[in-house]
This record gives C-alpha cells, structure tokens and sequence, in this order.
C-alpha cells in the first residue's frame, strides 16, 4: 500500500510517501505555493492508495490541499486528537482539541520511546514542548512563540526594536544580538525547566525528540541530549494509519463471515 501523509503547519505544508512504511518520496513548500504541487513535487508522485493529513492552517488551507489531491480518486482522512491511540493517552481537558500535529508528533515519539519518558520539542512558528510518561501517557506541554513571532510581537509593541536581525551571544552588545539571543535563551530555557518537571515527576531522564523547520536554530543551545527528527509529524501519522487499518481489517473478517 502506497500512503501519503500530509502536515499542513501555519507556514509550511510537508509531506511524505510511505510504502510499507518507509517513506520513498517526501518534500515541503511554503503555504503560498499549495497551488503549485501538482506541477512541482507532486507532478511524477505515483497514486496513493490512502492519505492522511493534519492541518492546522484552517479551513481555507485545507480546501486549497484538497483541490491539489483531486487528481487522485482518494478522499483524504483529516485526524483529531482521541482520548487515546497508539499506545498513547491524551491528557489534555478536552483532548479532541490537543491540536493534530501535536497528537501525531506524541504518537510518533511513542513508537521510538516505547519505554520510558519522553519530550517531545516542535520548533516552528510556534514551539511546543510536551511531555509523555514512561506509560504513554500524554501529561500536558508548552506553547511558545516561535523566533519569528517573539521578534514581531516586540518590534509591533516597541517603538524604537525595529532592527536587523541579530545572532546569538552570551552576552549580548547591540539591539539585534539581544533579540536573538533573548528569543534562544526563552525557548531554550522552556525546553530545560520542561525536561527538569519530566525527570522530577517519573523519576527518570527522558528522552528528548527535537523537531520542526526551526530546530537547528535552537539545538545548539540545549542543555541536555536530544535527537532531532525531520519528519516526526508524518511518522505519526503513518502509525496512525497503520493503526486504523489494522483495526478495520478484523471487522471486515467478521462481516465478510456473516
């Protein structure tokens, strides 16, 4: 079976395709280009058998990703978050509203972390931080803004931070490098504090998955041992998929035995 998987984030949209569960083609392009897939990176892609997407860029995004997947007789499945899948529980208060790509990214850190804690670290245009026990269980995490917003919201509500862009220092001589290295320090130290309240509640070090488009721009900076993943979101949602599947293949026994 031929699986593409698609994550559509609030600048980017990525994707992958799986043939029994090894990704064989992937790529990625900002929102803006969409229009374009179908001439571009999609244009020798062979038909998938099944998609599946997370969105998180709205309604208007996913009509115009829909539009481009028309070429093939597939209806995409779109996930939501469930109480529990995968070998994951969601403890968020209402858990269909733990956003798409978070549930994928825990699902898929679950499967490399079948044993132990986990945190899971997606740096984009926002940056979120959560936390999995050594059980599987989802506790709750971070929402920061990413690089890009931190500098936006001070250079909207500043009148004189409207500056270049800057580089990190340790201590840091001029407006630019201070932006930069106040955003790195703010994402970083979330990050640790996240690791530390991990450890100190299951009583062991976990392991630290490191994802996103903007994730080289804050590994360096990091404190404690990560793996950085590339496409942590699209793993998920294969297993996702996988899962589904299996799950549909027994009631279909015990219908077609009927």
């Amino acid at each position: 079976m031929r699986l593409l998987a698609i994550d559509v984030g609030n600048t980017r949209l990525k994707w992958a395709s799986f043939v029994s569960g090894i990704i064989r083609d992937h790529g990625a392009l900002i929102l803006e280009e969409i229009s374009t897939l179908n001439d571009t990176q999609w244009k020798a892609l062979p038909p998938p058998d099944r998609i599946i997407g997370s969105n998180v860029a709205g309604d208007a995004v996913r009509h115009r990703v829909e539009d481009q997947l028309a070429r093939w007789a597939v209806d995409p499945e779109w996930i939501v978050a469930h109480a529990a899948e995968c070998g994951v529980v969601n403890g968020y208060d209402r858990p269909a509203l733990l956003g798409p790509d978070r549930w994928a990214a825990l699902i898929a850190a679950r499967r490399r972390v079948p044993d132990g804690p986990c945190l899971v670290i997606t740096v984009g245009t926002a940056v979120t931080v959560d936390a999995l026990d050594d059980k599987g269980t989802f506790l709750g995490g971070l929402i920061v803004p990413g690089f890009g917003l931190m500098l936006d919201a001070l250079e909207a509500g500043t009148a004189g931070l409207r500056v270049p862009s800057g580089d990190f220092q340790t201590f840091p001589t001029n407006t630019s490098n201070a932006l930069m290295s106040g955003g790195v320090h703010a994402l970083a130290g979330a990050a640790e504090r996240m690791a530390r309240l991990l450890s100190e509640r299951t009583g062991r070090t976990p392991r630290v998955l490191l994802a996103g488009g903007a994730a080289p721009k804050l590994a360096s900076h990091l404190q404690f041992a990560y793996t950085m993943v590339e496409n942590l979101v699209l793993e998920g949602l294969a297993r996702i998929a996988e899962a589904r599947k299996q799950a549909v293949q027994p009631l279909r026994a015990v219908g077609g035995g009927s």
